[in-house]
């Protein structure tokens, strides 16, 4: 039975990982320091919810360099996911040194962690963010993101290159995973799923950037931890093909690898606004905004490679997913359901 540690145990896509990680045989542990960036009652019923008793957590925080390695020499996990990340681009215009000491000086612990253990498989978050000011659609792994658009994208194309030096130097195969907006239940409070949801409940007019011209490639958490699982027995291997002539940046010579993660079928914000509103019942009271810095108009994941990889991609229509959400909302906040 391999070992797989979880960074970000008690996070949304880490916790529901988990339990599938569990039921599909592996032993799985955890590090979450289970900060108070939203509720950590959330955080914490998670765990009770999807984990039992006898999972491991370890309360510290990826940028304590001497408490991740000792996690890594007490464990010797046979993979890691890294998932545990300082998340949100607007927030990141307020608090940049917090990105830079949880997705940088963290991730590279986790680097160090997998090259000393001798680690089989490190697979971590990335994102659709790292995009930036590309306009080709849909956005490919093969894309050059030289212009990150917010700290936040800018942390994880660092992940990612930070990544690649261990694959040359370590011979340790990373995966990257470009995350399109992930929503279902259990999500963050700070998404908009989850913000334009209690809004719509409580009669409070949302917020709605781009004056509602933003398209986005939701991605059904379910779908994530699905492609997750299934690359887990899949390292990245060396690409004999690749050349430093006209190098392509989701592989190399060494053994590393770049997919996205999404839907491959962008959908307009009013048109995830309406399948709120056809849920719950109700008409939501709008204010249309400006497109706020570090946001990009539309995200569109080609996922390609990822299907080639390991014959899935995430499919989950949109009105199926947030009716879903929608459910575990008013029965977790023991809301009564107007419709």
């Amino acid at each position: 039975m391999k070992k797989i540690l979880i960074t970000g145990l008690a996070g949304f896509i880490g916790s529901h990982l988990a339990k599938k990680l569990n039921q599909q045989g592996y032993e799985v542990i955890g590090i979450d320091n289970l900060n108070d960036y939203y509720s950590v009652n959330l955080k914490q019923d998670r765990l009770n919810i999807f984990l039992d008793s006898n999972f491991r957590n370890y309360k510290i925080n990826l940028e304590d360099t001497s408490d991740v390695l000792n996690v890594f020499e007490v464990e010797k996990p046979d993979v890691v996911i890294n998932l545990a990340a300082q998340a949100g681009v607007r927030y990141s215009l307020e608090n940049p040194h917090t990105y830079i000491t949880s997705n940088v000086n963290g991730f590279v612990n986790i680097l160090e962690g997998c090259r000393h253990s001798n680690v089989k498989h490190l697979i971590y978050a990335s994102s659709s963010s790292v995009y930036g000011a590309n306009t080709t659609k849909p956005f490919s792994t093969s894309d050059n993101i030289d212009h990150p658009l917010s700290l936040y994208a800018a942390t994880k194309k660092s992940n990612e290159l930070m990544a690649h030096t261990y694959s040359h130097l370590y011979d340790l195969p990373t995966t990257g995973l470009r995350f399109f907006t992930v929503y279902g239940p259990w999500g963050r409070p700070d998404m908009a799923l989850f913000k334009f949801t209690k809004a719509i409940v409580n009669d409070e007019p949302i917020d709605v950037y781009n004056h509602g011209n933003m398209m986005r490639d939701f991605t059904y958490v379910d779908d994530i931890v699905e492609a997750i699982s299934r690359l887990v027995e899949k390292p990245a291997q060396p690409n004999p093909e690749w050349s430093g002539d006209n190098p392509d940046p989701s592989s190399s010579y060494a053994p590393y690898k770049i997919y996205n993660i999404g839907n491959n079928s962008p959908v307009r914000l009013m048109e995830f606004v309406e399948a709120i509103e056809n849920k719950v019942g109700k008409t939501a009271k709008k204010n249309f905004m400006n497109l706020q810095p570090g946001d990009v108009p539309e995200t569109y994941a080609n996922v390609e490679d990822l299907f080639n990889s390991i014959n899935f991609k995430p499919e989950t229509k949109i009105q199926d997913g947030v009716n879903n959400f929608v459910d575990w909302y008013l029965d977790y906040y023991k809301v009564c359901d107007s419709n």
